[in-house]
């Protein structure tokens, strides 16, 4: 039998922690392995219980939730789901500056927590086609060369080192990193760093939903990404997605 996946709860509302909790427990696959009123304790609870996921509010007192999710996701302790009340840019943006897996709104329903628990859990990014849309209109709104790796959203992990935007560089050289991908791979990566899923890339290149899943699992592995957040990120620093023409024509 698979084990559950282990869940911290993270607000400094007890009420919202107890209500999540309830949604969580009942599912079979599901353990909630503890609660955190603040990030101070979210980091402390996540570095001694290790869970596979950890739900984290945004403000908080002593630490907010961003801080403590990149304490987080940079000593790689968990994943982590950034839950807010507010629809609100610079609280995506800086999630993801921070390392977050996903994004969900309080006011969601419970199969959607429960299933946004599950998908991030399985390595999936719960980031939804319209958000990544307005991360590459972020990142492509201003001149790749007046960026640096302060704004953000263009210097990311990646295989262990930090690599920041080829922005000076653009249009030039083919970026090594993608040396390895079969251009239907190359493809696909352009693709999904534009903000379309899967079913819409299917439909761009006539393929199956599953034949694409099976692409952009073999663009992950060979170029060590985390999610579907890090492969925007690269496919913008590789020259994949243009400044200012997010659904252009790749670069790459």
């Amino acid at each position: 039998m698979t084990a559950p996946t282990r869940v911290l709860l993270v607000d400094d509302h007890r009420l919202v922690r107890s209500g999540f909790s309830l949604i969580l427990s009942v599912e079979d696959d599901l353990e909630v392995v503890g609660e955190a009123s603040d990030g101070a304790e979210a980091v402390r609870l996540t570095r001694e219980l290790r869970p596979d996921v950890v739900l984290m509010d945004v403000q908080m007192p002593v630490m907010d939730g961003i801080e403590a999710t990149r304490l987080i996701v940079d000593d790689d302790l968990s994943k982590v789901v950034i839950l807010t009340t507010f629809d609100r840019d610079d609280y995506v943006f800086a999630g993801l500056r921070a390392g977050a897996s996903g994004f969900l709104l309080k006011n969601s329903d419970a199969e959607h927590l429960v299933e946004a628990v599950r998908a991030v859990a399985d390595g999936h990014a719960l980031l939804a086609p319209e958000v990544t849309r307005r991360v590459i209109e972020q990142m492509t709104s201003a001149p790749r060369a007046d960026r640096t790796p302060a704004d953000g959203l263009v210097h990311t992990a990646y295989a262990g080192r930090s690599f920041a935007s080829n922005a000076a560089e653009a249009p030039g050289p083919r970026d090594p990193r993608l040396d390895d991908l079969t251009p239907r791979e190359l493809e696909v990566l352009g693709l999904v760093g534009r903000g379309l899923s899967n079913a819409e890339v299917a439909t761009r290149l006539f393929v199956g939903e599953a034949t694409v899943k099976t692409h952009l699992s073999n663009v992950f592995a060979k170029l060590h990404l985390r999610d579907r957040v890090q492969a925007v990120v690269l496919a913008y620093e590789a020259g994949l997605i243009l400044p200012g023409d997010p659904e252009g024509q790749s670069g790459g």
